[in-house]
């Protein structure tokens, strides 16, 4: 069952990084943090293991060897995460630019409000 609601995360995250063109830790930061009970050191280094490309590797690996990677729960999600981002995309497609500047920019105050004034 875990690693289902990881691999939602990831499908959460790519759809919403693919349809806003935002990075999946906007998505799958505060969900690890406030879902899941990771510190945030663990959330973001997760959230770049799932990412992890050349431009993130080192940051990644500082995460990993300070203990902050759960490396089991970032490959699940990264398997959602690639089929969201192209769900996500493909969704956006038909979506008027002045609507998804609005929908991008609610996503931003939202996730910004409960990050702040909100456990």
């Amino acid at each position: 069952m875990v690693v289902f609601l990881y691999i939602l995360i990831g499908l959460l995250a790519g759809t919403v990084g693919g349809a806003l063109g935002v990075g999946g830790g906007v998505v799958m930061v505060p969900i690890l943090v406030l879902l899941f009970g990771l510190t945030q050191h663990q959330a973001q280094g997760t959230a770049l293991a799932v990412m992890m490309t050349p431009v993130f590797i080192l940051a990644v690996l500082r995460y990993y060897h300070a203990g902050n990677v759960k490396v089991q729960m970032a490959i699940f999600i990264a398997m959602g995460f690639v089929f969201g981002a192209l769900l996500g995309a493909h969704l956006v497609q038909s979506v008027p630019s002045p609507y998804l500047k609005k929908i991008f920019g609610i996503f931003l105050i939202l996730v910004g409000v409960k990050m702040v004034f909100f456990k």
